[in-house]
């Protein structure tokens, strides 16, 4: 006697399940991220922690104190007074008397941002086209230090009004703090394009090079799966993931700093999902081959570290030189940086940004179609 058929009991079972390997993809991983508390830490409260860190760090805030040390000598305590009570930038000098080895010790270790020579002190210099001699107060700073330079010129202004000049048309400071305008508002769209790009190279790259090594992926090989649905199935879980750390960074950033969304909404999400699909498939594409931790490791590095400092997370990619701009443009995370601060900045529409999103659609378009190319389970 033959056995019952159970073929309407299996496809019943299908059913029941869900059928599509790709829908059971996604769960298994669902399961497995939120069966874990760290991943929940890492994923949504380490990011949180982050900005807040360095909201904190960049915020608006008074101008800084410059820091000046004046060669010790018969003029230096006058010089010093002068800088004390300059009336245009009160409070503003922190100014300290030394021994000249000292001061030029200290410029050279980066504690003082300005050496002053004070004038009885400083070679003289023979005023135009006169025989009589006029002090010269000297100036020793880092021509490379920004800060450096412009301790010289505030100092140099302060020194010469003390002496009692004038300028000719009177003028007034007026400072801007709205949002849109300060260092948090250029900072956020850099951590969302670098969360994207770590979530999207770590969290998938090296997933799916872990399942190699603990022989999953051999597994997946003897059932009816296709790779294509493997894939899409990890894809689409990272998705999962990061699309709600983003909108939590977002969210914080405007309860906690204000930071405001000046263009469309909706855009800022494509840009997002754009953005994760995009890494997304160019973390498959690096682990598509790698069968050590210490092989995607590099190779993940060696994707990442260009863009850490090339793309603009921190400032603004534009301070690079004019020949390498086009190849810049062309990194994955440069692109999304620049639409998103376009968007949340500028309040640019879609048709500002194509060239962003046509470019990060080419990216996530071939880095997957190679991955699924190069792609082995073993």
């Amino acid at each position: 006697m033959q056995p019952p058929d159970d073929k309407p009991n299996r496809l019943a079972a299908d059913n029941s399940t869900g059928g599509s390997p790709l829908r059971q993809i996604v769960l298994a991983r669902v399961r497995e991220f939120y069966r874990e508390p760290e991943a929940l830490f890492w994923s949504y409260g380490f990011p949180i922690l982050m900005t807040v860190a360095l909201g904190i760090a960049f915020q608006n805030k008074p101008i800084e104190k410059i820091h000046v040390d004046i060669v010790d000598g018969p003029t230096a305590a006058s010089t010093a007074d002068d800088l004390s009570a300059n009336a245009v930038r009160a409070g503003q000098f922190s100014a300290r008397v030394f021994e000249k080895s000292i001061c030029e010790m200290r410029l050279r270790t980066g504690k003082t941002d300005l050496v002053v020579i004070p004038a009885a002190s400083a070679p003289q210099a023979f005023d135009g086209g006169s025989t009589e001699i006029t002090p010269a107060i000297g100036f020793q700073y880092d021509r490379t230090r920004p800060e450096s330079v412009l301790a010289r010129n505030a100092v140099d202004d302060a020194l010469q009004r003390a002496g009692g000049r004038r300028d000719p048309v009177a003028t007034r400071d007026q400072a801007m703090s709205e949002p849109g305008g300060r260092y948090i508002d250029f900072l956020i769209p850099g951590l969302l394009g670098m969360s994207l790009m770590s979530g999207g190279l770590w969290g998938v790259g090296f997933v799916t090079v872990d399942m190699r090594i603990r022989k999953l992926l051999k597994r997946f090989l003897a059932t009816p799966m296709k790779k294509r649905d493997f894939l899409a199935g990890i894809m689409a879980s990272r998705l999962l993931f990061m699309v709600p750390e983003l909108l939590i960074i977002l969210l914080f950033s405007w309860l906690a700093f204000n930071v405001t969304i000046h263009g469309n909404p909706l855009l800022v999400m494509l840009l997002i999902l754009l953005g994760g699909v995009m890494f997304a498939g160019i973390g498959l594409l690096v682990a598509s081959r790698a069968k050590t931790i210490e092989a995607v490791s590099g190779l993940m590095n060696l994707v990442m570290l260009p863009m850490w400092i090339l793309s603009g997370i921190f400032f603004s990619s534009a301070r690079f030189p004019e020949a390498i701009q086009p190849v810049l443009k062309l990194l994955p995370l440069t692109p999304l940086i620049d639409g998103l601060r376009a968007v949340m900045l500028d309040g640019s529409n879609i048709v500002v940004i194509w060239p962003q999103l046509a470019i990060m659609a080419v990216w996530a378009i071939v880095s997957f179609s190679l991955a699924l190319r190069w792609f082995r389970w073993s």
